[in-house]
């Protein structure tokens, strides 16, 4: 999905749409009212999930979590929905065997991290994991998801791009409204710095911790012109990920969130970077979506999390296994 530009800042047509805003909250009424009694897990469950529709950093957030709890000799498994894949599941992801088009790209990025599964029904995928060995899970997502009761949910908040409009889909980006997900949460967790006065309109209403996405230096394109491009929530961040590290971009382009590329279209890719003499890059994210006949040819910027205070992300750790 390509976010319209009116998303973005107030505008007439997000006006004119928000009559339309209803529909989408009467439907989340109707859901919590049909989910008033959510499953309890016997493991704890720490949801990464957000509220505005596109990314806001909640699938590194998750791996980062993961790796994490791994390190303390937790067994974590993730559940996501797979967001653009075929398959309801629940199914464990093996990124030998699937493919984007049945698992959606965000759970074969996740899969090479803690085992993975692919559920509709968050119920039947928790099940799953614990009867395979979770001894806590993660949801990537499921925020908005009331069939299970969570043991700890972190709101994450672009601070690049906060609320957008501040209106409900289809007149804005928002799922729901900020005051409601904020009263929902145990904790928000901002990433990369506050440009939309966060900080401020949450208050002490809920702890706030402070991240950013660090992209890490590829030895192969030392010295070299890069051509980027990205299908992921917000490609500019990709791209100011990539100056930041002192690359030449010589060229951009930006698709949709989870955008499926077409071998004619990486083909563009690769004979515009051949003219320019650039190397053509992309996120890890959009690398699982490129035809596998075309990823030798294309170079990757792997990222991760960086904490203002680590120790914020013990103490949500410490609240989640009961210890906090």
């Amino acid at each position: 999905m390509h976010a319209p530009q009116f998303w973005h800042k107030p505008s007439t047509i997000g006006k004119l749409l928000s009559p339309l805003s209803l529909l989408w909250r009467s439907g989340s009424t109707i859901h919590t009212f049909l989910n008033h009694s959510p499953w309890s897990s016997p493991v704890p469950v720490l949801c990464i999930g957000n509220i505005t529709a596109g990314g806001a950093g909640k699938t590194p957030l998750a791996i980062d979590f993961v790796k994490a709890l791994i390190k303390i000799g937790h067994k974590p498994h993730v559940l996501t929905r797979g967001y653009g894949g075929s398959l309801n599941g629940p199914i464990k992801v093996n990124p030998s065997n699937h493919t984007v088009s049945e698992v959606g790209d965000e759970p074969l990025l996740i899969a090479s991290t803690a085992p993975t599964w692919v559920t509709k029904n968050r119920v039947l995928g928790a099940k799953q994991a614990i009867k395979n060995g979770a001894s806590v899970i993660v949801m990537d997502d499921g925020f908005q998801n009331e069939t299970i009761n969570k043991t700890f949910s972190i709101l994450t908040i672009d601070g690049g791009y906060g609320f957008g409009n501040g209106q409900i889909i289809p007149a804005g980006p928002l799922r729901e409204t900020p005051n409601k997900a904020i009263n929902r949460c145990n904790a928000i967790v901002l990433v990369g710095d506050d440009c939309h006065g966060i900080l401020d309109y949450v208050g002490k209403t809920r702890p706030i911790y402070e991240t950013k996405i660090i992209a890490h230096p590829n030895p192969e394109l030392t010295d070299k012109k890069v051509l980027a491009f990205s299908g992921i929530g917000r490609p500019s961040k990709f791209f100011e990920s990539v100056r930041e590290l002192g690359y030449e971009i010589v060229g951009t382009y930006e698709f949709p969130d989870h955008h499926q590329f077409r071998s004619k279209e990486i083909k563009f890719i690769l004979e515009q970077a051949l003219s320019l003499s650039a190397i053509p890059i992309t996120t890890t994210k959009d690398f699982v979506r490129l035809p596998p006949e075309t990823r030798p040819k294309i170079k990757t910027i792997k990222i991760s999390v960086e904490w203002k205070n680590i120790d914020d992300r013990e103490t949500i750790i410490k609240r989640t296994l009961g210890y906090g």
